[in-house]
């Protein structure tokens, strides 16, 4: 059967991250996030600490974060320490106060890029400005071929305790039509040693629907992924932001021009997770979010995602990074020169803000805690003194009479084809005034 226009892949974002959208973040609000952080922390509101380390061997094909190929060490020294002065600056907050971190989290870009001795050099400064001994989780991401076993050991070492490998896939021509930098041998070499020094947790990601991907293929990558037992799984689904090196190749083509790569559909992207979730689940593994699969609940935890959902403040440093302060969203400005000066300034490096409301930070948690499956109706109340289920009454009611949730018990469950299609029904519950326009 012909799929509709709406169920192609076609340019910009699927995926939300946040609410209110991107879009709505501007210049003009910035100083609502500098007073926020002379106010004291909201009571029972945890910390964590986002670090973006954005270099990289090569540029992958369907990336739209900020990331940088032709830094050199003396542009990596420099931006670090930037980096560690930004970090320094937060400490001296006002809503800190007295706040050790519940999570950190080194983001990318390709954290596994730096050396040993810059890893040990920015560690000892970020330490002395927050301690995060007492941190539930502090999360590293990796590019395998970035790897080499005294790496590893010096993460053990300085505290990591979820190491996060961003395999993609097994397949050594689909990674390079895709721009990896990395091919499987790699992948096995780096995950080998991870294993051997006992990371806490070791998670694998996944990308459902790279270009060049097959069924026959999607089934051993799953099969791998199986064969090597990962603490937890994370797949997500390929789609095409604006400013990827696929989606500009996809702009230059006129109207009836066939597209010069295959993307799967929405459709098979999600029979492709489907299939990966019977099969993982079979294996052992209990589903934790539309994207996440964990081998043991008490031990496969989030904290960083699962903080963040509800309503946690996060310092995000480096350029282009994004955070929240004591209700206000805040993006740090994108371009390298501007945000390396303005800290040179001794500035906080805002881009855009955007304080949220109420009723706009209930939607914020509701949407993305529907991520996991299902919310309770009772935080809702207790926390936001709200009614979700007749706040959003038609909602819930036409998405439960097309099958994609229920009712059960006082929550709001999904069902397996809502959970796979999670971030195309979020919009439902987007305010009126925030629909429609970019999601970036």
């Amino acid at each position: 059967m012909t799929q509709s226009v709406q169920e192609q892949t076609g340019l910009g974002n699927y995926f939300v991250a946040n609410y209110p959208p991107f879009a709505y973040w501007k210049p003009e609000h910035v100083p609502a996030a500098r007073a926020a952080l002379a106010q004291p922390p909201e009571p029972g509101t945890p910390l964590g600490l986002y670090l973006h380390i954005p270099f990289c061997r090569k540029r992958c094909k369907f990336c739209y974060f900020r990331v940088y190929t032709d830094k050199n060490a003396r542009d990596v020294e420099t931006y670090l320490d930037a980096l560690a002065r930004e970090v320094e600056f937060y400490s001296q907050q006002p809503v800190v106060g007295g706040r050790s971190l519940q999570f950190v989290y080194f983001g990318g870009g390709t954290p596994s890029y730096l050396s040993v001795a810059q890893l040990r050099g920015l560690v000892s400064r970020l330490k002395s400005a927050f301690s995060w001994a007492d941190a539930a989780e502090v999360t590293f991401e990796c590019e395998p071929g970035t790897l080499q076993r005294p790496k590893l050991e010096a993460l053990k070492e300085l505290g990591i305790t979820r190491l996060s490998l961003g395999i993609e896939n097994f397949n050594d021509k689909i990674l390079e039509a895709n721009g990896r930098a990395h091919l499987s041998a790699e992948i096995f070499r780096a995950y080998a040693w991870a294993q051997e020094i006992g990371f806490p947790q070791i998670n694998i990601d996944l990308i459902a629907g790279m270009v060049g991907e097959s069924w026959d293929n999607w089934r051993e990558v799953v099969r791998r992924t199986i064969e090597l037992s990962p603490d937890s799984v994370t797949i997500y689904q390929m789609e095409l932001p604006f400013n990827t090196v696929f989606s500009r190749e996809l702009r230059t083509l006129g109207p009836e021009e066939p597209r010069p790569f295959p993307i799967a559909d929405w459709p098979t992207k999600r029979a492709w997770v489907d299939y990966a979730f019977d099969q993982l689940g079979q294996a052992g593994y209990t589903l934790s979010s539309a994207y996440t699969l964990v081998k043991d609940p008490r031990r496969g935890r989030f904290v960083y995602r699962d903080s963040l959902w509800h309503g946690a403040d996060m310092f995000g440093t480096g350029v282009a990074s994004f955070g929240h302060i004591r209700g206000v969203h805040v993006q740090n400005v994108d371009t390298w020169e501007e945000y390396l000066t303005r800290i040179q300034r001794g500035e906080f490096p805002f881009g855009r803000a955007l304080p949220v409301q109420s009723r706009q930070r209930l939607i914020r948690e509701m949407i993305l805690q529907l991520k996991t499956g299902a919310i309770d109706v009772g935080y809702f109340q207790e926390k936001f003194e709200e009614n979700v289920l007749a706040l959003f009454e038609n909602a819930f009611r036409e998405l439960a009479d097309l099958g994609l949730l229920r009712r059960h018990n006082g929550r709001i469950e999904l069902t397996r084809q809502g959970l796979l299609q999670v971030d195309r029904l979020l919009p439902n519950f987007f305010e009126p005034d925030f629909r429609g326009p970019r999601y970036t």
